[in-house]
């Protein structure tokens, strides 16, 4: 039996009573959907997964996403590698706020993380809960977010130029950075959660790079102001990693961000994305 207990911080629960090496029964699915639309970040202990496996999760919920600018592992489409060796001196990947692939036009409704290799110290994942963000915010800055359209790029970090682009060398993630990382997409800041309907912010500075009908100088004062307020300790899960871990979290809920202090331990994790697909969720529901 299936049993979901809260991690006591803004977001996130562990979920155990369920061998994720078998596929899931309907019954399972549609418990531990529930439980992700409520606590954001799910943590599932103790499975001693594969590949195969962690595929067929991510598929329970909905297609897979697509994962640009980073090469999959060899003999699968759909699965990269956030790996780092012992003794790396790149500056670590993923380590500022963001949603997962914000810059498509249909982001990842969600993000399947498996821990290989977790290092004995260090490499904590930070969750900052986004719905709490907006319900906190005073008053006068919601209502200057209140109907701003925000544009995302993947440029600063993907493009050649980029942080993750070609002068980044010695870094052991297979990342593939190209000029189609400068294409732009546009997203309202404030957005309803498509399956529960709750407003939350939506993206940070990083991935958004301005904002319709602001200067630059006024969006970026805007986004260092946002990105304080979004990333209080008062609105962040910290998640604690084991090996044999499955991390599944809502990228339309969260922002998140990796933590180092494991320099000297190699790292690997594998990792998934869930598309955003209403027709899949709605038929679920």
């Amino acid at each position: 039996m299936i049993r979901v207990e809260p991690s006591k911080q803004v977001c996130g629960a562990t979920v155990t009573g369920i061998d994720l090496r078998r596929p899931l029964a309907p019954d399972d699915v549609c418990a531990i959907r529930a439980a992700w639309l409520e606590h954001h970040v799910l943590a599932f202990p103790d499975q001693p997964i594969g590949d195969d496996d962690l595929e067929r999760f991510t598929l329970a919920f909905g297609g897979f996403g697509e994962d640009p600018f980073i090469a999959p592992i060899p003999g699968r489409e759909h699965i990269i590698a956030v790996k780092r060796l012992a003794g790396e001196t790149r500056p670590l990947f993923a380590e500022n706020w963001h949603t997962d692939w914000s810059f498509q036009p249909r982001p990842p409704a969600g993000t399947c993380l498996y821990g290989i290799t977790i290092p004995p110290h260090g490499g904590d994942t930070l969750f900052a809960d986004q719905h709490a963000a907006l319900d906190a915010m005073p008053s006068q800055l919601r209502a200057r977010c209140e109907d701003l359209v925000a544009i995302h790029s993947a440029g600063n970090a993907y493009a050649p130029s980029g942080f993750y682009g070609e002068a980044d060398i010695g870094r052991s993630m297979d990342i593939r950075p190209s000029d189609t990382a400068r294409a732009t997409q546009r997203h309202p800041l404030i957005r309803n959660h498509p399956e529960t309907g709750r407003p939350g912010l939506f993206g940070c500075v990083g991935y958004i790079i301005g904002f319709e009908g602001l200067d630059q100088k006024e969006s970026r004062a805007l986004l260092i102001e946002l990105l304080q307020w979004q990333t209080q300790d008062r609105f962040v899960y910290r998640h604690r990693w084991q090996p044999n871990m499955l991390v599944m979290w809502d990228n339309r809920s969260l922002l998140h961000r990796a933590t180092g202090g494991y320099d000297d331990h190699d790292r690997l994790l594998h990792r998934t994305t869930i598309a955003d697909d209403p027709a899949f969720y709605l038929a679920a529901a």
